[in-house]
């Protein structure tokens, strides 16, 4: 059951994404059109502190209109490293600067219409540098008990599918399960 891509084709584009129009190959040999948005990728960070509270930004966005829950997120720009770019939207966002990053999931937002990739890191623990360079970016910055996530998730305080899927894998490692990596509890 496999589409194949035949030929694509630039119909808008500017530092941000393309839209490109697909010649697109169903299994049983039809073709459609399918329009496309190739995105860069997003790098996304937080920090979990000794109290097992997650460094969150609250922040509008108006395409939807609404209200919710973040983590510090940006595009990955060229050149930079993943990992890099993490650290470096978390510090400019947040003003808090994470220690040794861990990679905890990519994810792909919305693979029926973008091939955008969302790459999610945390840290244990982050030292504070200073008021954040784009307090643009959110109302406010706060520290939220781990063990609050999923019924925040569950009343829509996290809107964002990329952050709700970064912050449930956090709890789970955290105060699920333990370590997935090493099989300890915390």
């Amino acid at each position: 059951m496999q589409w194949t891509n035949l030929n694509e084709q630039t119909v808008y584009e500017n530092p941000w994404f393309r839209v490109n129009l697909a010649d697109v190959e169903l299994p049983n040999g039809r073709h459609l059109d399918h329009f496309l948005i190739r995105l860069r990728a997003v790098a996304v960070a937080t920090a979990v502190n000794e109290a097992n509270e997650v460094l969150m930004l609250w922040r509008h966005r108006f395409i939807t209109d609404s209200w919710g829950w973040e983590l510090a997120a940006g595009v990955v720009e060229d050149g930079e490293d993943v990992e890099a770019a993490a650290a470096r939207e978390m510090e400019e966002e947040t003003g808090w600067r994470p220690g040794p990053l861990r990679h905890l999931l990519t994810v792909e937002p919305s693979n029926g219409l973008t091939d955008a990739r969302h790459h999610l890191y945390w840290a244990e623990g982050a030292t504070y540098t200073g008021y954040p360079e784009d307090d643009f970016e959110s109302s406010r910055r706060e520290w939220i008990p781990l063990r609050l996530i999923p019924d925040m998730i569950a009343r829509g305080e996290v809107p964002a599918a990329n952050m709700a899927a970064g912050l449930l894998m956090l709890y789970h490692l955290r105060l699920g399960q333990g370590d997935l990596a090493s099989g300890s509890n915390r």
